[in-house]
């Protein structure tokens, strides 16, 4: 499969490559190995020893340095080797692995698999609303057995919500919702609107409103290239303006891991100036979406995947209903971007 390169990726939450640690990861069916130096600067390499090709996440972590498990070369962050212990110490010229580019950024270390030349960090999407400094970011991760773009599809047509989240997320009301996609360079919105519709219970608590009022809830999605996306979701009572309402937005953020399974990180952020009971609302929502998340998203879409096999989407010759259109327009931007990297041979 191809993959978009020369683009900012999600590895990790901030939190998951920890001091003192090796973490392993495979992201675009390359295994890597992150870490921490001493300053706290987060590193990527190969995991993969230019020895006899033993996985460097094995070994030990030495101040700066990986240890290898085999026979003890120690690599850089850059993936020199600094360390050849054995005979006269000299350390041969090939004695190097690939070193990647990454950022910690929004609460996230975004990794880079492309041209380290092109390597821009003011290429990573606005995430601000996870800023650490101003928000409480309560953060989820969940491993789906499906292709990262299904994953982006899901997201970006939430027709399906009427019918796959019936109790938690979705009502009556969804199918007649008012829709609109715009696109701006090779970022897709895709904007839907209900009007008089009665929510799932647990969403009045989340949008500040009294149960069972009728609303006018939108559930807007940014998506940029190559699967995060930012929704925002907020409702009013039906007649009011959105400016009355208490919009959330929600990181939705996917990196493939092989061809047909995806590393998912959801989030739910709240303004630090709340405090504790900011933490709390925000544990509790995030914990509340992840139910139809790991329940009923994540075995549809896995269901997908085995049902689609090897063969290509477009290949599938897939029938088109009108809440496709983003996720279609964000496939189309996608495909592009890959059939560039190719002319250029990347």
């Amino acid at each position: 499969m191809a993959y978009l390169r020369n683009t900012w990726y999600v590895a990790a939450w901030d939190e998951e490559v920890k001091p003192h640690a090796l973490f392993s990861r495979r992201l675009l069916g390359e295994t890597l190995v992150f870490f921490r130096e001493q300053s706290g600067q987060v590193r990527a390499l190969a995991d993969r020893c230019a020895h006899r090709f033993a996985p460097l996440s094995k070994g030990t972590l030495c101040q700066d340095v990986v240890r290898c498990p085999y026979h003890g070369l120690e690599f850089d962050g850059e993936g020199q080797c600094t360390r050849n212990p054995h005979g006269n110490g000299a350390i041969p010229k090939a004695a190097q692995v690939r070193a990647y580019p990454v950022v910690e950024k929004y609460s996230v270390i975004w990794i880079w698999m492309g041209d380290v030349e092109k390597a821009d960090e003011t290429l990573i999407p606005d995430f601000s609303c996870m800023d650490p400094q101003r928000f409480y970011v309560a953060k989820r991760y969940l491993h789906a057995r499906a292709n990262y773009v299904l994953e982006s599809d899901n997201i970006l047509d939430l027709s399906h919500i009427q019918y796959l989240h019936p109790t938690t997320l979705g009502s009556e009301d969804v199918s007649s919702a008012f829709t609109k996609v715009e696109q701006e360079g090779a970022t897709v919105w895709s904007y839907r609107q209900t009007v008089n519709e009665i929510m799932p219970a647990f969403l009045y608590d989340a949008m500040g409103i009294p149960a069972n009022t009728p609303v006018d809830r939108w559930t807007d999605v940014r998506w940029d290239a190559p699967a995060n996306m930012l929704l925002f979701a907020g409702a009013v009572p039906t007649g009011r303006p959105r400016s009355e309402g208490r919009e959330t937005a929600l990181p939705h953020l996917f990196t493939p891991e092989t061809e047909t399974t995806t590393h998912y990180w959801f989030s739910f952020p709240m303004p630090v100036e709340m405090g504790e009971l900011g933490q709390q609302i925000a544990q509790g929502q995030v914990s509340a979406l992840a139910v139809p998340f790991t329940e009923e998203d994540l075995p549809m879409l896995e269901a997908q995947q085995l049902a689609m096999g090897d063969d290509d989407f477009w290949s599938l010759k897939p029938v088109l209903l009108p809440g496709d259109a983003a996720a279609i327009r964000a496939r189309r931007v996608l495909d592009s971007l890959i059939a560039q990297e190719k002319e250029v041979g990347l």
